[in-house]
């Protein structure tokens, strides 16, 4: 019990090394998050009477864009910081990739894809998202593995209030100063996310073809309005933060597309 505890107290963001290759847990916890994504929406996509390779070719399409476009996303924001090195565009190990970037390529891919195989895309998006956002849940504590995404300065003796574990507390001091757990924040209102989508998207007459997806953006844009006021490594835009203001734009939008689609029966439930 000792050695485990000691062993939590210090953890290194460094999973291992393959071949020379060093592997880090941001990489091994985004990677779990993606495949648990993946089965959810495989079994679900089952139930929907969706095929399999539907999923499969979402899979090797959507990812590695999707992985691409979150780095252009944070590059775009931070351009400042590149500029005069384009090289280190290029350099994703030293970190820097945006999720809203991510999803938002995602979101095109699978649209696109649904185009050329005529499939309808709302249906495919109900499936997916509950997996995604849990995906996000997990890749949090990829940040918190490379202790980063955090908040504000704090005190001990505020996180011990929280009632938080000493293996967090631990790892929110950096450089000799304690930080808000920001990363946790995000992941337990993410996991609440996908618990309350789960035990509700069955019910019969409760979620018309789209609104699993709609609840989702809405879900997480409005958390991550509030969590991202707190945290310290905020993209801007001006004087403004850029994953603000997309959220913002994504809960108005999404609400008002859910009550323009009820209200206006002969609109169509996907998008051709």
């Amino acid at each position: 019990m000792t050695k485990i505890m000691l062993n939590l107290e210090t953890l290194n963001p460094i999973f291992g090394n393959f071949f020379g290759l060093e592997i880090r847990w941001y990489g091994v916890i985004i990677t779990s998050g993606i495949v648990i994504a993946f089965l959810m929406a495989l079994r679900e996509g089952r139930r929907v009477g969706l095929p399999d390779d539907t999923f499969y070719d979402i899979l090797l399409l959507a990812v590695p864009l999707s992985i691409v476009g979150a780095r252009i996303y944070y590059v775009a924001f931070d351009w400042k910081n590149y500029q005069h090195d384009l090289l280190a565009i290029f350099d994703i190990r030293q970190g820097g990739i945006a999720i809203y970037g991510g999803l938002i390529t995602g979101l095109l891919v699978i649209y696109l894809y649904c185009r050329h195989k005529k499939l309808n895309m709302w249906q495919i998006l109900d499936v997916v998202t509950p997996g995604v956002l849990l995906a996000q849940a997990m890749g949090r504590w990829g940040n918190f593995m490379n202790q980063e995404a955090h908040g504000e300065i704090t005190t001990r003796a505020f996180l011990e209030s929280l009632h938080l574990p000493n293996f967090i507390i631990d790892q929110m001091k950096i450089n000799g100063v304690y930080y808000q757990p920001t990363f946790l924040y995000e992941s337990l209102w993410s996991l609440i996310g996908v618990i309350i989508i789960l035990a509700l998207r069955h019910r019969k007459q409760l979620f018309k073809q789209g609104e699993i997806a709609l609840t989702y953006v809405i879900w997480y844009s409005v958390g991550r309005f509030f969590i991202e006021g707190m945290r310290t490594d905020s993209l801007m835009f001006g004087t403004m933060r850029v994953s603000q203001v997309l959220a913002l734009i994504l809960v108005l939008g999404s609400g008002l597309l859910i009550i323009v689609r009820r209200k206006n029966r002969k609109l169509k439930w996907y998008i051709e």
